[in-house]
């Protein structure tokens, strides 16, 4: 695998966990919002990642071929992202300003402790991955310095 694959690699998966964070940041600013109804609740996001393959990286001598044919991964693709179908969280609350008819206002189905563990999932694999690039980065300049002795 040439150095090249490596800084695409890592950049496509810090690119996946930039989307990661943002969704979390999404999450958290609104696990205290609220709706007089169930259509209007803000609920829960989740990036949808996949890896992405390259067939003609097998013709240049990578043999690592998965269970489905496919060649080797070169990278991660955000295929989108999806909405939970947990349950919101109906409070009967009828001061609320929010409140519907029956005074009940609903809260998103966000979990502030699986966000939290899920941005710092997130923040620690982006950080791999520069600690990766940097790595190549460094290699890339040895070698170029080989042949100035």
């Amino acid at each position: 695998m040439s150095l090249n694959n490596i800084f695409a690699i890592a950049g496509s998966a810090m690119s996946a966990q930039s989307v990661r964070l943002n969704t979390v940041a999404s999450n958290i600013a609104n696990v205290d919002s609220v709706s007089s109804s169930v259509d209007q609740t803000y609920r829960a996001r989740k990036p949808v990642f996949a890896e992405m393959f390259d067939e003609s990286m097998k013709s240049h001598g990578w043999n690592n071929v998965n269970d489905d044919g496919m060649g080797a991964g070169i990278g991660v693709q955000i295929k989108g992202i999806v909405e939970s179908d947990a349950p919101l969280q109906p409070r009967y609350e009828p001061d609320h300003p929010m409140a519907n008819e029956t005074g009940f206002v609903f809260y998103p189905n966000v979990n502030p402790v699986e966000e939290m563990a899920d941005m710092m999932s997130a923040s620690r694999s982006f950080q791999t991955n520069v600690e990766i690039m940097n790595s190549a980065k460094s290699m890339m300049q040895k070698v170029l310095t080989l042949g100035q002795s």
